[in-house]
């Protein structure tokens, strides 16, 4: 189970994941420490339109090391892993389950279903 520090980044829709990454117009930065344990408050971002390109750019901004969202078009997915993300995808469920079942096992499978 890889526990290190992890910047992790949440796409958005209300208290969802968001079913589409190039149409999310909010995101929930959290950090963890090397034990995996969150450190600091939730940060959410509420983004001034839907746009995967301006929601890359403040991934990279922000140092993300993880990124959890609904579908994501192959093209963002690539460019995010090249840039050596942690990208998971097609999930589903509320933030907070997300949170709290990818805190327990430090990482979510692709289609994950949680509610």
């Amino acid at each position: 189970m890889p526990h290190f520090p992890m910047k992790i980044l949440l796409v958005l829709q209300g208290a969802w994941i968001a079913p589409r990454f190039d149409l999310a117009t909010e995101a929930l930065i959290m950090q963890t420490d090397d034990k995996g344990n969150p450190t600091g408050e939730l940060r959410e971002i509420l983004l001034p339109g839907p746009s995967a390109e301006e929601l890359c750019s403040l991934i990279l901004k922000e140092g993300i090391t993880h990124v959890i969202c609904g579908g994501i078009e192959e093209g963002h997915y690539r460019y995010l892993t090249w840039k050596g993300l942690k990208v998971m995808d097609h999930i589903i469920g509320t933030s907070k389950e997300v949170v709290r079942h990818f805190l327990a096992c430090g990482e979510l499978d692709p289609e994950t279903i949680l509610r």
